[in-house]
């Protein structure tokens, strides 16, 4: 729709409006108080209204006005969409006091797991008009083509689409079964589907850092069944620490040097007027972060 087109309807739907409050207010100089404007606007608009539809609406005289038959029809019509218009309006502005509608939330499993789940669960419990979609997937979704109003991902994103915020960070750590007395060194090892080889970590060894090459035993495509793999004694592999600390039989290697930090970053396409479900969501998702980080 090109601009002469869409200037066109505006003033079409001012007419009509102005058209509404003259009937329902009774008179013209009722209608100019209620639109707090002067009575020529309100009566050079009606006027400019029977012109264009080429037809009397009011039958006028200086104690009433009357509706013709024409004015009857043509009412009708404009007060449904005087009606819908402003329904719309106020359910559009009611979202700022109230959350509603679908939230699309997507997350790498652990983070949605351990993060995001919680958060969102605890949060919108009492809000009934909230609908969660939430999307554990370890692969960047695309947020614009899957309509995505919130992604909660390790690393930035170089988009210049999305609006980016850090929330907070963790480490992985070399894990073991509290059971398992094995030697770190000759233990099999489970990788996450992300890790390539070949996978190394530093090792404190005889009091000295040396560069220890893992072959990889087996692999999952979650952490949560890295874990369950390493719980059974099959293993070692990488445990993000705030999961790490939810599992009292594991441990961390004590000789094993931490990675490298993780960032953790909270994207959406919103650029302005973010929605408030959204916005209720973020500062649920980052206490959590802070309150579970915080006391690692």
């Amino acid at each position: 729709m090109d601009k002469w087109l869409i200037k066109v309807l505006m003033n079409k739907l001012r007419l009509m409006s102005v058209f509404v409050q003259v009937v329902e207010c009774g008179s013209i100089s009722k209608a100019a108080d209620k639109l707090d404007v002067s009575k020529s606007v309100v009566s050079t608009a009606l006027k400019q209204l029977e012109q264009e539809l080429d037809t009397t609406l009011l039958k006028r005289t200086t104690r009433k006005q009357t509706l013709t038959s024409a004015g009857e029809r043509f009412y009708t019509k404009c007060a449904q969409m005087s009606a819908i218009a402003e329904s719309a309006w106020i359910e559009a502005s009611s979202s700022l006091q109230e959350p509603k509608g679908r939230l699309t939330v997507t997350a790498p499993h652990a983070l949605m797991k351990s993060i995001v789940l919680p958060s969102l669960a605890a949060k919108f419990k009492d809000h009934p008009q909230v609908s969660l979609n939430l999307i554990a997937d370890d692969k960047h979704v695309d947020i614009i083509q899957e309509d995505v109003d919130l992604a909660i991902r390790i690393g930035s994103s170089k988009s210049s689409n999305l609006k980016q915020r850090k929330l907070g960070e963790f480490v992985d750590r070399l894990c073991i079964a509290d059971t398992n007395n094995t030697d770190v060194q000759s233990s099999s090892y489970i990788a996450q589907h992300w890790q390539s080889e070949p996978i190394t970590h530093e090792l404190e060894v005889n009091c000295q850092s040396e560069t220890i090459h893992f072959p990889i035993a087996h692999r999952a495509n979650t952490v949560f069944d890295v874990v369950s793999l390493i719980e059974t004694g099959l293993g070692i592999g990488l445990v993000p620490d705030f999961i790490l600390n939810e599992h009292k039989n594991l441990t961390a290697i004590s000789d094993a040097r931490p990675t490298k930090v993780n960032p953790i970053y909270v994207l959406h396409p919103y650029q302005a007027h973010v929605p408030l479900v959204v916005t209720l969501a973020i500062e649920a998702i980052e206490k959590t972060i802070d309150d579970r980080f915080s006391s690692s």
